[in-house]
């Protein structure tokens, strides 16, 4: 039975906060933010029904939660709680003492009459425990908690501090992301009795600005989307105004393509509440500019969507996002074309004047743009680059006058006009200019491509010349920031060291390119003379570092859409194997190998194999002799070793890896034999080191492409 006297009520429940235009870039995650934090305290308090759902809504100017199914007080519940032993709380006279009262205080029943507590147990372990009935939360008082809770904890990047008049006259401080004017807070048709940000809850909200500007009341928590939709032209779900926006970028759109990022898309449904899309257009004369520069200035500046045709080619016709909607758009149209001009031809301005100067001629000026300050300059470093490039080069017998230049000019166009207004067209604009100035095409492209995989998923280079800049690139980097003592730490990676090296893994496997991955790491290593940072950049270290981001790479990979197995990756990486380019072929290789009858077998006796072998302190003789063969079955075990392995060293050298493993099957019945009668560590050293020497082979042959071991 409750105690309290209002009858329990279930219905929905609505917290709104009107606000000023909030942060775009962040609506998105404040509205969910706050959704969660209402709806996770009403859970908390036992409010919130098994069939209760909430729905978060995000405006430019609001923060709601909708949820369905509150009831107005959580019923009441049973507390048994462990308080004290006896011989603590109470005194030798019988009296409480003050470790008990103190601890019935703090939970909030320092009334209490002691003889209602509970004693349970015998002689020393006799303890006191506290058995009510506590009641259920109140509405209006979590409602109140958990706004003010929700709300301090919001992902704010920067707050605003600001006065607020109160009733009595008096200005309060506040601080919140935007100046706050509203707060609308229902339980069905009923008003809650909470405030913050000092202001008191009511049923009035804002219409658009524009639109249907002035005060809505809304009669009851369900009509609130409905009554802001009709009547007050406001689109409040955030998914929804953005789905709309999309629609209707792709409807006007017609046969072309619309070009609309997840960012752009999210940050422009925080800029409205009743988006239109409207049709601009721009000079055509502007499409002699690189259609990069045009589309990143409509889209940064602006807000615009560019559209393209089916084959990518920019069109001079782009789309807008309006909060006002109009029969008669044309000054809204206008106005936007006014106002892209200027910018588009800031764009052509800094693609003309780039060019008037070679990016030859700017290698010198990288010298005086600090890299790091323990590193040097950009120019030391496109030298370190370039040492490793020509390096590399020379190991695929690639050309090294190509991989040079590419190098040499590669981070030349960041002290260009347009990578200076626009940073993320670095090695975009190269390519350009590296045209424009009459390079290699493959150095042009490497300009470009040394970037790639810019982030997981991104595509690889194209040429062997981008390719080879690529490694370099990124082995630079990461062996240099290794040095300096920035590896990674937790979810700290400033300088991008784990995307770098899963790019050189990807570049690596993917191109199929048969490179050691500890003479590439040396390579780069030795490239710094500083001493101190070729300490502390661990060839072993950066080694495992890039191996470790290979594993995860390797488990999203799969062979008939069925993802490798922690087992089977660990069976190719424990080899610590130099060249990576193979691995997906030994994996596949190890899948058909599992698949085997004897592979169960197979991998147990390599396992046990591995163990007695790392149990052995003394040197194991190189190889096995055959004179000191004495039983039936370890000279059947050599024999048939010594057959297989032209066969084994064949496959490995073709990498034809399912034959290797398939031959091994022959292996199975005389290994089998051989520990059913041979006694390995026999008393007679020369007969024991003998048959270490045998296995210490049969290991070898058995390890070739992965440890068959982790396998079992």
């Amino acid at each position: 039975m409750s105690t309290t006297n209002n009858p329990i009520q279930l219905a929905t429940l609505l917290i709104e906060v009107f606000t000023e235009e909030l942060p775009p870039k962040s609506l998105r995650r404040l509205g969910d933010a706050f959704g969660e934090g209402i709806f996770s305290a009403l859970k908390a308090a036992g409010l919130a029904t098994a069939d209760s759902q909430a729905t978060s809504f995000a405006t430019p100017r609001r923060l709601a939660v909708q949820i369905s199914n509150v009831l107005n007080q959580a019923p009441d519940y049973p507390v048994r709680e462990k308080l004290l032993p006896t011989s603590i709380a109470f005194d030798a006279q019988g009296q409480a003492t003050a470790p008990l009262l103190k601890k019935l205080s703090a939970l909030g029943y320092g009334d209490i009459h002691l003889s209602t507590l509970e004693k349970s147990g015998e002689g020393k372990n006799e303890a006191l425990y506290l058995n009510v009935i506590a009641p259920g939360a109140a509405l209006n008082q979590t409602a109140q908690t958990a706004l003010e809770q929700t709300l301090s904890k919001l992902p704010i990047a920067k707050m605003m501090y600001y006065q607020v008049l109160q009733k009595d006259g008096q200005l309060a401080d506040v601080q919140f992301a935007r100046p706050a004017h509203r707060i609308l807070a229902l339980h069905g048709d009923q008003i809650l009795n909470i405030n913050s940000l000092g202001i008191y809850a009511g049923n009035l909200t804002e219409g658009h600005r524009f639109l249907a500007p002035g005060n809505l009341t809304i009669a009851s928590a369900d009509q609130y989307e409905n009554d802001l939709q009709t009547k007050a032209k406001i689109i409040p779900s955030f998914n929804k105004r953005r789905a709309q926006i999309e629609s209707a970028l792709l409807k006007a759109a017609g046969s072309d393509l619309v070009l609309m990022p997840d960012s752009l898309l999210d940050e422009v449904t925080a800029l409205v509440e009743w988006p239109v899309v409207y049709e601009c257009l721009f000079d055509q004369e502007f499409l002699e500019v690189p259609q990069e520069c045009l589309i990143l200035t409509m889209q940064t500046n602006q807000k615009y969507f560019a559209l393209t045709d089916q084959n990518g080619k920019l069109r001079n016709r782009f789309l807008i996002v309006s909060n006002i909607e109009t029969a008669k758009p044309d000054a809204i149209i206008s106005g936007n074309e006014r106002v892209v001009r200027p910018r588009l031809s800031d764009a052509r301005f800094f693609f003309q004047q780039d060019q008037k100067r070679p990016l030859a001629s700017r290698v010198a000026d990288l010298g005086k743009v600090v890299y790091h300050n323990q590193l040097g300059t950009q120019l030391e470093r496109s030298k370190r680059v370039q040492a490793i490039a020509v390096g590399v080069a020379k190991k695929l017998s690639a050309d090294e006058a190509l991989a040079s230049r590419a190098a040499e000019i590669a981070k030349t166009d960041l002290l260009t006009d347009m990578v200076g207004e626009f940073p993320e067209l670095q090695g975009i604009m190269g390519r350009y200019y590296a045209t424009h100035d009459g390079e290699h095409s493959d150095v042009a492209a490497a300009c470009s491509e040394h970037y790639m995989p810019r982030f997981a998923g991104d595509t690889l280079p194209q040429t062997p010349t981008g390719t080879i800049l690529a490694i370099a690139d990124k082995l630079e980097t990461l062996v240099g920031i290794w040095g300096v003592g920035l590896a990674p730490t937790g979810d700290k990676d400033p300088y991008a060291l784990r995307r770098h090296a899963l790019g050189i893994c990807r570049l690596l496997l993917e191109k199929n390119l048969s490179l050691s991955l500890p003479e590439l790491i040396e390579l780069s290593r030795s490239q710094f003379p500083q001493k101190d940072v070729q300490e502390k950049a661990n060839a072993a270290a950066i080694y495992e570092f890039i191996i470790e981001r290979l594993r995860a790479y390797l488990r999203d990979q799969s062979v008939a859409g069925k993802p490798f197995t922690s087992a089977e990756i660990d069976a190719v990486l424990s080899q610590g194997p130099a060249q990576i380019n193979d691995l997906i072929e030994r994996l596949t290789a190890l899948r058909e190998f599992n698949a085997l009858a004897e592979s169960a077998q197979l991998a147990a006796a390599n396992k046990r194999i591995s163990n007695i072998l790392k149990k052995t302190n003394t040197p194991i003789p190189a190889s096995c002799s055959s004179k000191l063969l004495q039983i039936p079955a370890e000279a059947t075990l050599y024999q048939t070793l010594e057959a297989i392995t032209p066969a084994l060293n064949t496959a490995y050298e073709k990498r034809q890896f399912v034959e290797l493993l398939k031959a091994l099957v022959a292996l199975s019945g005389p290994i089998d034999q051989f520990f059913a009668d041979v006694m390995v560590m026999d008393p007679n050293t020369e007969l024991r080191d003998n048959r270490l020497a045998l296995l210490q082979q049969l290991h070898q042959k058995m390890n070739l492409i992965a440890d068959l071991g982790k396998l079992a």
